[in-house]
C-alpha cells in the first residue's frame, strides 16, 4: 500500500481531533481566538485545522481531503509535476498547512477585539484543495451534487461569499471562500513559474467543454 501524504495528514488530524473531543481544555488551547493569537498564541493560526467540532465535522473535511488531495499531491510531486519527488512532498506539506494560516487571516483582522469568537476545523486547507483539483478536472462530474467541478466550484466561492455577508450561521464561509481562493492563486502562480505546461494543460481541460454525464 502506498502511503501518501495525505493519508498521513488524515491520520494525524483523526488523532488530535478525537483527543481535542475528550480534553475540553486542550480543544481550547489549540482553536483560532484572534483575542489570544493577538497575545501572541501565532501558534493558533496553524492547530486550529488539527481540531473539529464534532465527528461529522471531523469525517466530512477528511473525506474532503481524502478526495481531492491525493490528486493534488500527485500533481505536486510526480516527475513531470510541479515540483518533483522530493521537493513537492515538502511544498504539498507546506501548502496545505499555509491554507490553514491564509484562510484564517481575515477572520483574525476583523474578529481580533471579539472575546467571544473562535473557530476550528481544517475547511480553509480542504476549500483550497478542492478548487485546485477542479482546476485540473472542470468537467469532471461530482457525485453530490451531480454537476460538472467548474460549476460547482464557481458555486462554492458565490455562496460563501454570501453567506460571509449575511452572517447568519456558525460557519467559517470567510475561511472558505479565502482558501479557495488561496488554493487558485497558488497553483496558477507556482505553476507559471515552476511549470507553464501544467498552465496550458489547464486551460485545455477547461476548452474541452461539458462531458456526457457518466452513464448516458
Amino acid at each position: 500500500m502506498n502511503i501518501t501524504l495525505t493519508l498521513v495528514i488524515i491520520v494525524l488530524t483523526c488523532l488530535i481531533s478525537y483527543q481535542a473531543f475528550n480534553n475540553p481544555e486542550m480543544r481550547a488551547k489549540l482553536m483560532f481566538r484572534p483575542v489570544d493569537i493577538r497575545k501572541g498564541e501565532y501558534y493558533r493560526f496553524f492547530t486550529s485545522g488539527l481540531i473539529h467540532g464534532d465527528f461529522s465535522h471531523l469525517l466530512f473535511n477528511m473525506w474532503a481531503l481524502y478526495i481531492f488531495g491525493e490528486t493534488v499531491e500527485s500533481i505536486f510531486v510526480h516527475e513531470n509535476g510541479l515540483f518533483g519527488p522530493v521537493m513537492g512532498r515538502v511544498a504539498f506539506i507546506a501548502f496545505y498547512f499555509s491554507a490553514i494560516v491564509v484562510a484564517n487571516i481575515p477572520s483574525y483582522f476583523r474578529y481580533q477585539d471579539n472575546y467571544a469568537y473562535s473557530a476550528l476545523g481544517a475547511s480553509g486547507a480542504t476549500s483550497a484543495l478542492s478548487l485546485m483539483y477542479i482546476l485540473f478536472s472542470p468537467w469532471d462530474w461530482f457525485i453530490f451534487p451531480p454537476l460538472p467541478g467548474i460549476l460547482i466550484g464557481v458555486g462554492f466561492l458565490w455562496y460563501s461569499s454570501y453567506m460571509d455577508k449575511k452572517g447568519v450561521d456558525n460557519i467559517g464561509h470567510n475561511a472558505h471562500l479565502t482558501g479557495a481562493i488561496y488554493g487558485i492563486a497558488f497553483i496558477i502562480i507556482a505553476s507559471a513559474i515552476k511549470q507553464p505546461s501544467l498552465l496550458h494543460f489547464m486551460l485545455e481541460q477547461l476548452m474541452a467543454g461539458p462531458q456526457p454525464f457518466p452513464g448516458f
